[in-house]
């Protein structure tokens, strides 16, 4: 859809700081979206504008009163782009700190019962949840994960939720094997069987290929991490809803509306986040003739889908004259090469090369990956698999069949390199 339309991808890529070039070392294929995404040139500028503004939110002056129209706006866009009618936003000091404060809530806020997580989970929602079951004196339940899949289902879930299931974590996607999860079937079977139970999405990995519909999951929480949504460092953004917004939380003393946040917030986190929203609306656009934005948002979930399904097919298929990672000897990709359940992530293991080494000679060969060890991040996935580690090979819409390629061409000089040895 993407690349079908001409002129298009050169404009998305217009919209990106330093697409293919690095500010310390030159021009190179920047594969290593799952670490961080690029940036919007937009929130660039919107992050320079709002850091030098010296006023605070609710004083009486013009200055103040423009800072809380930012806000208020900026949570109306996430609630359209999350889909979202109902619930509060707010912003946080990350995605892994909000996670631990919406499980905190969660644990301590409800009766006894069990915590339900997976083994899938990345630590900040696996840590939290372990350690918040402890001070509660609640057992904490690990779903074990498919291996030969890299994801999680509702029917793994399903023998271990009991009626007394009280908390329950959710990974959307798979930072380790870029697996989605259907949410929305997990949640169902929970609450077939636990209607109260308070159900907390980690959304940080996923939310960058779109396709976002809280209120189609039936969920309690949902966290994000803007930097890997085009976005920058420094804050998270979370979603509540009235059921987990109305268990006792920490908040000031007397403080109105029952907030979730700390202190004076920086303006320009909620600032910076309108701008990816009026990206993916701009997006929408050039790909559909909706005129509704959430359409709009919606159209450009299914572009992004498509552009990254069609660069992980050439990926492990091949383009043009070069072989795919299928067919080169040697290469193993976790999850398999035929996964429906893949979002613009290929993980990857070479035989004979560490995977620091097969990372090293990408870089050197312009490549920009990054290396999943076997680790407190990513040892619940690989150490099964009895992997120490992996080369995680990440992709986003804005990469082209060109930029496959060239990945393509250097994995091809280390494989056949390796075959000489």
């Amino acid at each position: 859809m993407i690349a079908d339309t001409p002129g298009l991808l050169d404009q998305i890529r217009g919209r990106f700081a330093h697409v293919d070039t690095c500010p310390f070392t030159g021009r190179r294929v920047f594969f290593e979206n799952a670490g961080g995404a690029l940036t919007l040139n937009s929130v660039v500028e919107t992050s320079a504008k709002f850091a030098a503004i010296p006023d605070n939110q609710g004083r009486d002056n013009p200055a103040a009163q423009v800072l809380v129209a930012v806000i208020d706006r900026a949570k109306a866009d996430m609630a359209v782009f999350f889909n979202a009618p109902g619930g509060q936003f707010f912003v946080g000091e990350s995605g892994t700190e909000l996670l631990f404060r919406l499980i905190r809530t969660a644990i301590l806020g409800t009766p006894e019962g069990r915590v339900l997580g997976s083994t899938l989970e990345h630590p900040a929602s696996r840590s939290a949840a372990r350690h918040w079951a402890e001070v509660a004196g609640k057992p904490h339940v690990l779903v074990p994960h498919d291996d030969a899949t890299g994801s999680v289902n509702a029917a793994a879930y399903a023998p271990e939720i009991t009626e007394d299931t009280c908390v329950a974590t959710i990974l959307h996607t798979s930072p380790v094997t870029g697996m989605g999860v259907d949410v929305a079937a997990i949640a169902a079977g929970i609450r077939k069987v636990a209607p109260d139970c308070i159900i907390i999405v980690d959304g940080i990995q996923h939310a960058a290929h779109g396709r976002l519909d809280i209120e189609s999951y039936g969920v309690d929480g949902y966290v994000v991490s803007p930097y890997k949504v085009f976005s920058r460092h420094g804050y998270g953004v979370a979603w509540v809803s009235d059921r987990l917004n109305a268990l006792k939380h920490e908040h000031l003393i007397d403080a109105p509306g029952n907030p979730w946040e700390f202190g004076t917030r920086d303006t320009g986190s909620y600032a910076t986040f309108s701008d990816v929203v009026d990206y993916f609306d701009w997006l929408g656009g050039q790909v559909s003739d909706e005129t509704d934005r959430r359409k709009r948002i919606v159209a450009a979930g299914e572009a992004i889908h498509a552009q990254e399904a069609a660069l992980t097919e050439a990926m492990i298929h091949g383009t043009g004259n070069l072989k795919g990672l299928a067919e080169m000897p040697g290469v193993t990709i976790i999850g398999g090469p035929e996964n429906p359940l893949r979002e613009g992530l290929v993980s990857l293991a070479v035989a004979g090369l560490d995977a620091p080494e097969v990372v090293t000679k990408l870089r050197e060969r312009g490549i920009r990956t990054h290396t999943r060890k076997a680790d407190h991040y990513s040892g619940n996935v690989l150490t099964p698999l009895g992997m120490e580690g992996a080369v995680r090979v990440s992709m986003c819409h804005y990469n082209s069949e060109a930029e496959v390629a060239q990945f393509l061409q250097a994995m091809r000089e280390i494989t056949e390199g390796m075959e000489a040895t």
